[in-house]
């Protein structure tokens, strides 16, 4: 996979010669140069009657989060109605970018993936918790 010219120094794919010197000195990054996050919401995490509500929750769980990781990450939250479509993809400038590939854009924000999707799925579960009023 061709990488981004900004991240190549970064994830090793490829070099060119206009190489960002430092991302994190850039911050809050253009959105072109983001990470993106698909998150794919099962309607099963709303309980028994969830597929009538999972794309309000996405609706109000995309507002919601749009300022975590804000300056490096840019979220789209989505019903998950194919299983067949993985949980979670990441991608940067319109390429979708492996899980390790995502781990190696993230450490340059001192993020593991792990950590990332963690702290991701405890934000969503105080999410769920708000829209179904518990």
């Amino acid at each position: 996979m061709c990488m981004p010219s900004f991240l190549g120094h970064k994830l090793g794919y490829i070099h060119t010669p206009h190489i960002w010197p430092s991302m994190k000195d850039s911050l809050p990054l253009p959105d072109n140069k983001k990470l993106v996050v698909t998150y794919r919401v099962e309607p099963g995490c709303l309980g028994p009657n969830g597929i009538d509500h999972v794309v309000s929750f996405c609706e109000f769980a995309h507002k919601s989060i749009q300022t975590l990781d804000a300056d490096y990450v840019s979220w789209d939250i989505v019903a998950r109605l194919d299983k067949n479509l993985p949980e979670m993809q990441f991608g940067v400038g319109g390429k979708v970018l492996t899980h390790d590939q995502a781990d190696k854009y993230l450490a340059v924000f001192n993020k593991g993936l792990d950590e990332f999707e963690g702290h991701l799925g405890s934000k969503l579960a105080e999410l769920i918790n708000e829209f179904m009023g518990f």
